[in-house]
């Protein structure tokens, strides 16, 4: 679940102002802004919280919501799969834009970034400057 708040300060700038833009163009009410983002924190730390549901239950939840099972395929070391699984709240947005992938073999799924694994790339330092160095590496 740590996942949830585990991103860059730059990120969260970034983010924020996409998010002002939006408020201003579209003229959305305060309380409509804060509902969402509500709602949105708390399903993120639902989707990347390690909590077993059932198969059955999950393929029923995830025709409308993303369950965590559906999301941490998000977070594989494969690009094919990283590249899937990007929704947020609703599900239906991965299958609308072709970014769903629906089953995965859980028991060989790896996460995390190739050559990020060392300590020297762990550090609060290296976190911070990782956005910054890693385009450069590809």
């Amino acid at each position: 679940m740590t996942t949830t708040f585990r991103q860059h300060p730059g990120e969260t700038i970034w983010r924020i102002l996409w998010q002002l833009a939006a408020i201003l163009v579209f003229g959305l009410p305060l309380w409509v802004v804060i509902v969402y983002l509500i709602l949105s924190g708390l399903n993120a730390q639902v989707e990347h919280a390690n909590i077993r549901v059932s198969r059955a239950l999950d393929r029923v939840l995830r025709l409308l919501i993303v369950t965590p099972h559906m999301h941490k395929v998000h977070h594989s070391r494969e690009q094919r799969l990283t590249d899937s699984n990007y929704a947020n709240i609703f599900s239906y947005w991965d299958r609308l834009f072709g970014t769903h992938t629906a089953e995965v073999d859980f028991q060989r799924l790896r996460y995390g970034l190739d050559g990020f694994d060392g300590k020297e790339t762990q550090t609060v330092r290296a976190l911070l400057r990782m956005p910054f160095t890693t385009y450069m590496r590809t």
